[in-house]
């Protein structure tokens, strides 16, 4: 499945990596100790590339490994902070891969001459703005990029070419909100295509993270014995990955019913594989 899946992804796509815990798959001596998976999530095909076991602070190295999986040539890999380090970039680039990741406090220095960068822009910067409405909300989104390809090798961050500033603001009801989130770049994109693969690597919270409890349960799921809450936990993502990719009418959860219920229709799915 995996190499029809490859062969559907386009130049530019989204490949958005994180990690889910598996919050019932801990047993009482274990204390705090919780077991993860990492996935590697096509946002627009809405299809798991690739998922790694991690125990609690193995999360980089099993997102490394998941990477290390996929053909990354011409894709985009979009991650939280915990992935912006020299070792995540380094697997990427060598994958021939892109990649945007969010930049935090976790690389101070290099943060600290972002928001630099931003600080001097001149007037009539290439700047791009988006809004959503959903759900009683509104959000607008403004995005800018500038390139930093210098900073790169003086903070030795390999491949680094620019750095980007998103501002966003949202209404609730009345109620304003507003962050501005920065990202390290390994390549140019234009302000328009900026806001598009950060909104995309939501998808893997709302299009996989969200749905795995919604429709498993996985937050509830109390295997806990070896090496079976890892091995579950693939089969739940599989599950996810050949019902999306069925065509016939119904939603998600509606499907995942019938394949229950009609051994003809699961079997039709299954062919998927």
């Amino acid at each position: 499945m995996l190499a029809d899946v490859a062969a559907l992804l386009n130049e530019g796509d989204v490949v958005a990596i994180d990690g889910k815990a598996l919050r019932g798959a801990r047993d009482k001596d274990e204390g705090a100790r919780t077991r993860m998976m990492v996935s590697a999530y096509a946002s627009r095909l809405r299809l798991t590339l690739a998922t790694v076991t991690a125990d609690r602070g193995t999360e980089l190295d099993a997102a490394i490994e998941a990477l290390r999986l996929i053909a990354l040539k011409g894709k985009v890999v979009t991650g939280d902070a915990l992935h912006c380090n020299r070792r995540t970039v380094a697997a990427i680039n060598s994958g021939g891969g892109d990649w945007c990741l969010a930049l935090k406090g976790n690389q101070e220095s290099l943060l600290s001459d972002a928001r630099g960068c931003f600080s001097n822009l001149k007037d009539g910067h290439p700047v791009a703005s988006s809004a959503d409405t959903a759900h009683g909300r509104k959000e607008t989104r403004t995005g800018v990029v500038v390139s930093a390809k210098a900073l790169g090798e003086y903070h030795e961050f390999p491949g680094l070419k620019g750095f980007a500033e998103i501002d966003a603001t949202r209404d609730t009801g009345g109620k304003v909100t507003s962050q501005t989130r920065y990202f390290a770049l390994s390549w140019m994109p234009t302000p328009e295509v900026l806001l598009t693969t950060v909104r995309d690597h939501c998808a893997i919270e709302n299009a996989l993270h969200w749905q795995l409890d919604v429709s498993f349960r996985e937050d509830a799921a109390r295997n806990r014995k070896d090496n079976g809450p890892g091995n579950i936990a693939v089969l739940r993502r599989r599950a996810l990955d050949v019902v999306r990719r069925d065509t016939s009418k119904g939603s998600l959860n509606i499907k995942l019913k019938r394949a229950g219920w009609d051994e003809a229709f699961l079997c039709s799915v299954l062919n998927g594989l």
